[in-house]
């Protein structure tokens, strides 16, 4: 059985603050957020870390008990869907309504679910509406939390909350996997082509392959040997776009193949040469690195390309990803079987350089002559001292950093330091990951 990051859903009815919870505690604003009723419509998914634990957190349309349009009905399921899979549930409450029939038989039907339910009255904005929570014990769920998602009151509590009923071990079934595996997961929208391309690495019909966007639901894992290092190849199901996402069990596939990237070293992410890049592949990208894997783009379909240098195209690819610039990039077409020998050497240098290892001497050195190089951070008076640097952690490549102050450390300076960690030693790939600590922490 396998470790997979945790899933809690925020289910409730319509305007009680579900999509102003979700961005308070992703930390940024990912869910659009209005006052008019329903505007959440689709689940959307972040990754969420927090002392002790990390879980992906969905967020979901708001409930209605008697749905009178199709769309409703749509909200319905695929909250339904949310809260099957999820393996922490926060019924979220409006603490300014009190209890209403609505708020009696979501909670009598999230009962029946066996889960465990997280009672939360948002919109506690004071003490006078903090005061009037208690009446949410009638729900029979245990002890109301009293929260502002708005203003961030009793977020932290929230946290700690959920970390303390995450499952330590969520089992997802045996898998063909062993320990030493290289984990590479094939990601990317619909009908990109990853079973295809699965096929064509393979040389066999190993995955269904079908011009019909989301054929592959769920995670497909293949064990394979290559020049004796085993590798193990995790087809995934299409990515969809927020509103593209159809009903019934395609829904399952955007959360397996977000765990699918989480249980991978490095996530091959596959673009249709035929489309320009789109907003949904950067999002996938961008979700690959806060997973701090490793990263190809590999551009599929190049046969059907009818004009246009490979070194145009790469520089319009290099240009949409610039915050994964360090992604390797290849062209194919796996249906022709075009560059497909390329795939797993380059995956093989990507899995080396996330194993790479530096002395501490080597990284002081480096670093100390890239501050000497450069203006320090200050604010005020005071400024940031490096004091001393040394790598931890390997899978990915992790830097440990004791400075004078870590609140000096601005964005762009740490972008700096990694570009000359990399132009020294490479890291093709892969992302690096900092830590910075203050003296004696």
């Amino acid at each position: 059985m396998s470790t997979r990051k945790p899933v809690v859903a925020i289910v409730g009815r319509q305007n009680v603050g579900k999509s102003t919870l979700f961005n308070r505690l992703a930390g940024r604003p990912i869910a659009i957020v209005d006052d008019f009723p329903g505007t959440t419509r689709d689940r959307i998914l972040a990754s969420v870390s927090h002392p002790g634990g990390e879980f992906i957190m969905v967020d979901t349309g708001g409930l209605e008990l008697s749905p009178d349009s199709a769309m409703a009905k749509e909200v319905n399921e695929q909250v339904a869907t949310a809260i099957q899979e999820a393996d922490v549930i926060i019924l979220l409450l409006d603490s300014r309504d009190g209890v209403i029939s609505t708020d009696l038989e979501i909670a009598d039907s999230l009962r029946k679910t066996g889960k465990p339910v997280l009672l939360v009255a948002n919109k506690a904005d004071n003490a006078k509406y903090e005061d009037r929570v208690v009446e949410f014990y009638q729900l029979g769920l245990g002890e109301p939390l009293a929260i502002s998602a708005y203003h961030g009151r009793g977020i932290a509590d929230l946290l700690d909350r959920i970390i303390r009923l995450l499952p330590t071990q969520s089992p997802v079934g045996p898998e063909p996997e062993a320990p030493e595996a290289i984990k590479v997961a094939i990601v990317g929208r619909p009908n990109v082509g990853k079973s295809t391309l699965l096929n064509a690495i393979l040389g066999g019909e190993r995955a269904i392959v079908d011009d019909t966007p989301g054929t592959t639901r769920d995670a497909i894992d293949t064990l394979v040997d290559l020049d004796g290092a085993s590798v193990l190849l995790i087809d995934t199901g299409g990515i969809r776009r927020r509103g593209r996402i159809g009903g019934g069990v395609e829904r399952y596939s955007v959360i397996r193949a977000l765990r699918a990237i989480d249980r991978a070293d490095i996530a091959l992410l596959v673009l249709d040469a035929t489309e320009l890049v789109t907003a949904q592949d950067m999002h996938i990208a961008g979700y690959i690195r806060q997973a701090c894997k490793g990263i190809m783009l590999l551009v599929n379909k190049w046969d059907r390309v009818e004009s246009g240098s490979t070194k145009d195209f790469n520089q319009y690819v290099k240009g949409c990803f610039k915050f994964v610039d360090y992604a390797p990039v290849l062209h194919t077409s796996a249906r022709l079987g075009w560059g497909v020998d390329k795939i797993m050497p380059q995956l093989l240098e990507i899995y080396q350089e996330r194993l790479k290892r530096l002395p501490t001497a080597v990284v002081n050195s480096t670093i100390q002559r890239a501050v000497a190089a450069h203006s320090l951070p200050h604010k005020g008076n005071l400024q940031l001292k490096v004091l001393y640097v040394t790598q931890a952690e390997v899978n990915p490549p992790t830097f440990v950093f004791f400075v004078n102050d870590p609140q000096l450390i601005h964005f762009s300076y740490q972008r700096y330091l990694e570009n000359k960690l990399r132009q020294s030693f490479g890291f093709i790939g892969t992302p690096i990951r900092f830590v910075f600590k203050a003296r004696g922490a």
